[in-house]
């Protein structure tokens, strides 16, 4: 059953849809509304809204929170792009669908904020909507893969405005001590903690540059040719390459100049409130159906900052981790029986030496690494012969890919998400270049951007399938977690998620029920993407108190 829901007006607006049209529309205000949707959850409905980030935090905060919806911005993202399409989606370019980005309030989300906001689709335009993408879906020759995606875009949906409202357990305290005992007391706004200021002083000293601003790139870089060191910029890998005795003291500077950026007082200020780190995800933020979060570094957490994450007496955090996950899936997509072996053997990387693909295991991860982002000189460039031999469907795979950029076209994901095509400029510098009058420069800028463009596409399809396969992973844990029994009134909930890492907190009685569902939500998506070919998605799987413990 599905049913369509809106915010309209000062209401919440729902109806049942009855093959597709819709039935008598409830309009319900203050309590009343979220009352009567979980009334309807039991029932085990598809909800069908323009935007989970709208609807479903209120609903959270109000105590409910609903098993499926269909995020129709997110569906029409992916609808008026893919090529796998047989008929264009009617009303692609309708500016109304195109994706919001969600705005913190600051706090908790209130029923208040049902109500309809400037130029937020109404019941009507809900229900024509899903028409629309529904009859594109299924005059599509690939609608199986269509319809998973955007159920697992969906899914991811609900799953990060769930992990938004439930957070990250967070000890504030000992962040702000990990703070102290590393850049010193916090300051006053606007200034340096006293390590910072120690090493920005032997900075200056150093480079003989008293006015110096360590902080602003060109004005550390002026100040190091003053003194001979000759870089072209300020990244760490170049500053290792100086025989100078600023180097150590300017790369701690810069190490720690980071974390007071990413993760200092402002941010836990900014992101953590009542023992929860809360960042703001954004489910396909990268075009390749990446995430992306607001939170100042919220999809990293550096080591350092790890002690800090510390379940509740009584709980565990279960951390679980896709194995080179990326290769795993060109192993997939590429049908490539070789490279699926080598995935069964656990350590995907030593499976090529002991295959005698190439020497070491770092070689085996340069020469992958090098297969799926298109590195062509070097190390990498002098490993890649020895992938093609062994390993041609899936090298071909990524390489065949590349060229489609090159050429200027749009290449498609596993399961249905289309690339964008490069843009207008790109063509005219290529067209340029076609011309008897093209000079050697238009000719060598033409081949650069045609290989930027091949690298973007060749990875694209492998970032983008793994994307997928791990949306999978999540919708589906989400559901063996929201199956299992409570304990003391607390069910496992997902807590945090990054590409392919999630984090489970769970009562320590039902750990070794999380680690299992773990696992059999990995099975389960490759098998929905992938049917019954033989890679296996292996997991790194940790039971710990603090995430510091996960290594």
């Amino acid at each position: 059953m599905d049913i369509a829901l809106a915010a309209d007006d000062d209401a919440l607006a729902l109806a049942v849809l009855e093959g597709g049209r819709p039935g008598p529309v409830e309009r319900l205000r203050g309590p009343a509304a979220p009352a009567r949707v979980a009334e309807l959850e039991r029932l085990g409905p598809r909800w069908v809204w323009a935007d989970t980030t709208a609807l479903h935090p209120p609903l959270l905060a109000a105590g409910v929170a609903v098993g499926r919806a269909q995020d129709l911005r997110l569906g029409h993202a992916v609808l008026a792009r893919s090529r796998y399409l047989d008929v264009p989606l009617a009303g692609a370019d309708d500016e109304r669908w195109r994706p919001v980005d969600p705005v913190s309030t600051g706090g908790e989300p209130s029923l208040l904020d049902l109500t309809a906001a400037d130029g937020a689709p109404d019941l009507a335009e809900v229900v024509a909507e899903h028409a629309r993408q529904q009859e594109a879906v299924e005059a599509s020759a690939r609608r199986d893969r269509l319809r998973l995606l955007l159920a697992a875009e969906s899914a991811g949906a609900l799953v990060a405005a769930e992990l938004t409202a439930v957070g990250l357990p967070f000890d504030e305290a000992e962040h702000d001590a990990l703070l102290t005992r590393v850049l010193g007391p916090r300051p006053l706004p606007g200034g340096r903690p006293a390590r910072l200021e120690a090493l920005a002083g032997e900075v200056r000293t150093l480079l003989r540059a008293p006015g110096l601003n360590p902080d602003s790139g060109p004005d550390l870089l002026r100040a190091l040719h003053t003194q001979g060191l000759t870089v072209d910029s300020t990244r760490q890998w170049e500053l290792e390459r100086l025989d100078h005795p600023v180097v150590a003291p300017l790369l701690e500077y810069k190490k720690l100049a980071r974390l007071l950026s990413a993760n200092g007082w402002s941010w836990l200020a900014a992101w953590v409130r009542d023992g929860r780190f809360r960042p703001e995800y954004l489910p396909a933020g990268v075009v390749t159906g990446r995430w992306a979060a607001r939170g100042g570094g919220a999809l990293q957490l550096p080591k350092q900052v790890r002690a800090a994450v510390v379940a509740a007496p009584g709980r565990r955090l279960v951390v679980a981790d896709a194995a080179q996950l990326e290769p795993r899936v060109l192993a997939a997509m590429a049908r490539d029986e070789a490279m699926a072996r080598a995935s069964r053997a656990g350590d995907l990387y030593q499976a090529l030496v002991d295959e005698h693909v190439v020497d070491t295991r770092a070689h085996a991860k340069v020469a992958m690494l090098g297969a799926l982002y298109g590195a062509t000189s070097g190390e990498a460039g002098q490993l890649m012969p020895r992938l093609l031999r062994s390993y041609p469907r899936a090298t071909g795979h990524v390489e065949e890919a590349a060229r489609a950029g090159e050429r200027g076209e749009v290449v498609t994901t596993w399961l249905g998400r289309s690339s964008p095509p490069p843009p207008e400029s790109w063509h005219r510098v290529q067209q340029r270049a076609s011309l008897p009058e093209a000079t050697p420069a238009d000719q060598r800028r033409a081949r650069s951007q045609a290989r930027d463009q091949g690298r973007f596409t060749r990875n694209f399809v492998v970032q983008g399938t793994a994307a997928e396969w791990a949306l999978c992973w999540l919708a589906d844990l989400r559901r063996r977690l929201r199956a299992l029994e409570p304990v003391d009134g607390v069910r496992p909930a997902l807590v945090y998620f990054l590409h392919d890492e999630v984090i489970v907190e769970t009562p320590e009685a039902l750990a070794g029920a999380v680690e299992e569902a773990v696992r059999a939500a990995a099975r389960r998506a490759g098998e929905l993407l992938f049917g019954r070919f033989p890679v296996e998605f292996a997991l790194d799987v940790q039971c710990v108190q603090s995430y510091a413990e996960a290594g």
